[in-house]
């Protein structure tokens, strides 16, 4: 795609920008229609409005300029079908059984379709489904409509079914998710870097152009390997050559890979703004809670790393905004509360479509935090991983996450270092594993056994070490 198109695309974004989404103040209808948009491998700082200065992205930004966006939301685990099946049934991996891609499916699991359906939405969902449940399965997925053929629905081709769903005459709300792909072709872009198979264009079109490195993005504060980092990752590095074709690159590789990942990603805003325009011509914007959520990100260079899997901050954590009706003080960031995208999203949907959640989900409505209204809220969430040693095949080596207010503890089942701790006020960038530094032990403690108590709870039976469970 050449630079003339983008060019063409940011400057439609930036005019929907400036006609902004009028109402985010208004009251929330009694049941709104709900557009949930999933980008695929976004950062959470992929998004101008979350001050990066090396892409513009419009639509984004307007929907956080009429909303707020979740600083601290992490997926339930930083890959794409454990992450997907962990939104759609509100249950952590391990509750699934889908802990890396291509994993088995427990069908017990209710679908958050059925439930929107039941709650009397018209129902859609049209883009990438990657969850290990037949999309033609109607009956527990509940979309009444479904179009995921990768062949015919590729992002370009969504906008079309996508808007004629929007402007359809209906009685009753609607609940669509607009899946799109983007900005996931940077794995495939990450292989022809490295002249890796055939070089082969993606569905979504052709890749963009990088400059000279020189003209690119500088590589980021964090770019190196941290000492004591947990051994497992490199090795586990080593299992997927094709997956991780950035090993031995050139520091101007890296800063072109920063490059198209701004641009994939500028690329799926502006099918964003053409939804939120098809939703202004019909007059809808004062009636529809907006979504906006990637369901993991991307190294992007950090730590020398491409692709997901991996707690640290670029691939764990995720853009999130609730935009439309109904949003205190709209505009805002949350940069206190923890959202677990895995399991919260299912409440919030059920909390805004006026039904219950089922008593077995522990997350929670985003709701009362969107409308400024005073609620109990966790102080920890957990993440899980697979470090599967080929696509679609476990390794045995599994990793557990869990951020507290001010650090993240990590261990995985096996390795010489299997932990690592992080203090994210001082050290954001991941630098410094404080599990090696004997002035942190009690910290350190302190995260194993909170963990511990919380996987105990959820039935995981990960072993932490150092507690009852596992002791060292």
């Amino acid at each position: 795609m050449n630079m003339n198109k983008r060019n063409l695309l940011t400057t439609a974004g930036i005019a929907l920008a400036a006609a902004g989404a009028t109402g985010a103040e208004s009251q929330t209808p009694s049941k709104p229609n709900i557009l949930w948009i999933m980008t695929d491998q976004q950062p959470a700082d992929m998004m101008s409005c979350a001050g990066n200065a090396n892409l513009r992205t419009p639509a984004m930004d307007a929907l956080a300029t009429n909303g707020v966006r979740f600083e601290l939301a992490y997926t339930a685990n930083p890959i794409c079908v454990p992450s997907r099946t962990s939104m759609m049934t509100g249950r952590l991996p391990h509750e699934t059984g889908v802990k890396f891609n291509l994993a088995r499916f427990d069908v017990s699991a209710e679908s958050l379709g059925a439930r929107m359906k039941q709650a009397g939405y018209d129902t859609a969902y049209m883009g990438k489904w990657h969850i290990p449940m037949e999309s033609k399965n109607s009956k527990w997925h509940g979309f009444d409509v479904m179009l995921d053929d990768p062949k015919e629905f590729n992002d370009e081709h969504l906008e079309a079914p996508l808007t004629a769903f929007i402007k359809q005459k209906r009685d009753k709300p609607f609940f669509l998710v607009a899946s799109f792909t983007n900005p996931h072709d940077i794995c495939e872009f990450a292989r022809k870097l490295a002249n890796f198979g055939k070089g082969e264009e993606p569905k979504n079109g052709p890749f963009f152009d990088p400059p000279p490195p020189a003209q690119c993005p500088k590589l980021p504060a964090n770019f190196a390997i941290p000492q004591n980092e947990p051994d497992m990752i490199r090795v586990h590095q080593t299992w997927q050559e094709n997956t991780y074709p950035a090993r031995d690159w050139t520091d101007g590789l890296w800063r072109q890979y920063r490059w198209e990942l701004c641009r994939l990603t500028e690329l799926v805003d502006s099918r964003i703004a053409t939804l939120l325009d098809a939703l202004r011509a019909e007059g809808l914007m004062q009636k529809t809670l907006i979504v906006l959520v990637s369901d993991h990100g991307d190294g992007n260079a950090a730590h020398h790393w491409n692709q997901k899997t991996l707690f640290y901050d670029e691939t764990a954590r995720v853009p999130l905004i609730l935009s439309g009706p109904g949003i205190s003080a709209p505009g805002r960031t949350d940069r206190e509360h923890l959202v677990s995208t895995g399991q919260d999203l299912f409440p919030t949907f059920c909390d805004y479509a006026g039904i219950e959640t089922p008593e077995t989900l522990r997350g929670r409505s985003l709701r009362p935090l969107a409308e400024g209204r005073a609620t109990a809220w966790r102080n920890q969430l957990v993440s899980e991983n697979d470090l599967a040693r080929r696509f679609g095949l476990g390794s045995g080596v599994e990793g557990r996450m869990l951020r507290t207010q001010n650090y993240k503890y990590v261990v995985y089942s096996y390795g010489k270092i299997r932990e690592q701790l992080t203090d994210m006020r001082n050290d954001p960038g991941e630098m410094n594993n404080l599990a090696v530094d004997p002035k942190f032990r009690e910290i350190l403690q302190e995260h194993r056994n909170r963990l511990a108590a919380e996987l105990k709870e959820t039935g995981d039976f990960f072993n932490v070490p150092g507690t009852d469970s596992a002791p060292l």
